[in-house]
């Protein structure tokens, strides 16, 4: 018996011992749609026995394959794996909303969609109408798995609470802000005093009109734009500028007496910004001319214009451009000494009512704003037209993520925030279709008209609050 006992004891520490060792373990693959782009496994090595927050759980995740390409997102899903245990399974395609379609319609959506608004389909709107999005308030008060802070304590302020990610009109959040893409007024470097030039930047409106007058001296105009559409971005800022967030969202949300009165220094300021437009803007702000308006800041006969982080792609095989030209940005002046904004556009994902992982869904969906994910997706690569891999950032809106950027430009344009401007975010709330009411018509598209004097600041006024009145009827009447 006693050297049954001593074999017995043997046998168990032998086990013991074994258990204690490493072992390696592969992250799951995540399942794919067409068009992407499998990441390289890392074998992880970790102690047997230590148990994962969601071993043995699968989630599922579909998005939209788009200027992004997915190259991020699976190496993003891949580590989300191997630190939770979870499988995720993923379809990423172009025609997503097609995919996924029947699934929502059969009780069988995916987890967590990354879809916005604003798209074609409408995706996103109906399944909030329809209360098919789960409230994912908690996601920015919990801790990153992995990490001590939760995404609310790293996103940039604004980025939350706005009438996109809080559709509801509460303080309950429904949309994750994803990457973004800043907007602003874009200058040359070269022509301003602090690069060698002879202006002073202009920080406040007053002392923006005035350098309007001086470069009019010198045979330069103050401003043009691409064409009237890029007044969304421009005049969202102006209103925040004007009114803050409580007037931006009211505007927003069709509320006519706040665009009758307390909007009108938004119509004036625009108006006296037309008075010193470059006077061949008209008759080039369309999809044929654009191009010659945004190089005329390139070539110095114009000081700024409003545009988005997409230009320096657009006009980087421009021909003419100054010499020493470099590109500047901005966010607008502030109106009164008061505070500064700019709006970005901003990606969505949201988890479905019907998950039948919420929990699983929601840890994902902070782990999208981990340090781990942050890099991963500032490293995204697409391959292009030609066939070459070129870097295709997509930045996540967080305190900080341009400390994270090497390209030069990169840094400039994402730094705006960090630099002491305030977001502006979302736009229009969903109304019913008026026949014959269009507020992109009213507001954007008469620029032309008050530029080139057919229509008077007054007229353009009364135009927009005659659409909001038909607008905000409607929903009433719903």
């Amino acid at each position: 018996m006693k050297k049954l006992l001593s074999l017995l004891l043997v046998f168990v520490m032998v086990l013991s011992l074994a258990a204690c060792g490493p072992k390696q373990e592969t992250p799951q693959e995540p399942t794919t749609g067409t068009d992407t782009e499998k990441p390289a496994e890392t074998p992880a090595e970790e102690p047997a026995g230590e148990e994962k927050p969601y071993a043995g759980k699968t989630l599922k995740v579909a998005g939209l394959n788009g200027g992004y390409g997915t190259k991020a997102w699976l190496e993003v899903i891949a580590k989300f794996e191997e630190v939770t245990g979870a499988k995720v399974e993923s379809q990423f395609e172009k025609n997503i909303y097609e995919v996924i379609r029947p699934q929502i319609q059969d009780g069988n959506a995916p987890d967590v969609i990354y879809n916005s608004v604003g798209q074609e389909s409408g995706l996103t709107e109906t399944m909030l109408k329809e209360d098919m999005v789960l409230d994912i308030t908690d996601v920015f008060s919990t801790k990153i798995i992995g990490e001590e802070k939760a995404p609310g304590e790293k996103i940039v302020p604004g980025f939350t609470g706005n009438a996109t990610t809080n559709p509801k009109g509460d303080d309950k959040v429904y949309l994750a802000p994803l990457f973004y893409s800043p907007t602003g007024l874009w200058y040359n470097k070269a022509q301003f005093i602090a690069d060698g030039g002879k202006y002073e930047l202009p920080k406040t409106m007053d002392e923006f009109l005035a350098l309007g007058e001086t470069a009019k001296a010198d045979g330069v105009a103050l401003f043009t734009y691409p064409t009237t559409g890029y007044f969304d971005t421009f005049s969202f800022a102006l209103a925040s500028a004007v009114g803050g967030t409580d007037l931006f969202n009211r505007l927003m949300n069709y509320d006519v007496e706040a665009w009758k009165t307390e909007a009108t220094p938004i119509f004036e300021t625009i108006g006296k910004i037309l008075q010193y437009v470059h006077p061949n803007t008209v008759a080039q702000a369309n999809n044929e001319g654009f191009t010659k308006n945004q190089l005329s800041v390139m070539t110095n006969e114009t000081l700024f214009m409003p545009n988005g982080t997409w230009i320096v792609g657009e006009m980087a095989s421009a021909e003419g451009v100054a010499e020493g030209f470099k590109w500047g940005f901005m966010a607008l002046p502030s109106i009164g000494g008061g505070e500064r904004y700019a709006t970005s556009w901003f990606e969505q994902a949201f988890v479905t009512k019907d998950s039948k992982e919420p929990e699983l869904a929601k840890a994902f969906v902070g782990f999208l704003y981990s340090d781990e994910a942050i890099k991963l997706f500032l490293n995204n690569t697409i391959v292009n037209d030609k066939g070459e891999t070129v870097a295709s950032p997509q930045v996540q809106p967080v305190v900080g993520v341009e400390s994270m950027i090497e390209d030069p430009d990169n840094k400039l344009f994402y730094s705006i925030y960090s630099d002491g401007a305030n977001a502006t975010l979302g736009g229009f709330a969903a109304a019913p279709a008026v026949e014959g009411v269009d507020m992109s018509k009213s507001l954007f598209e008469a620029v032309n008209s008050v530029a080139n004097g057919d229509m008077t600041v007054q007229e353009w006024q009364a135009g927009v609050v005659d659409t909001a009145t038909k607008l905000s009827e409607a929903i009433k009447a719903q």
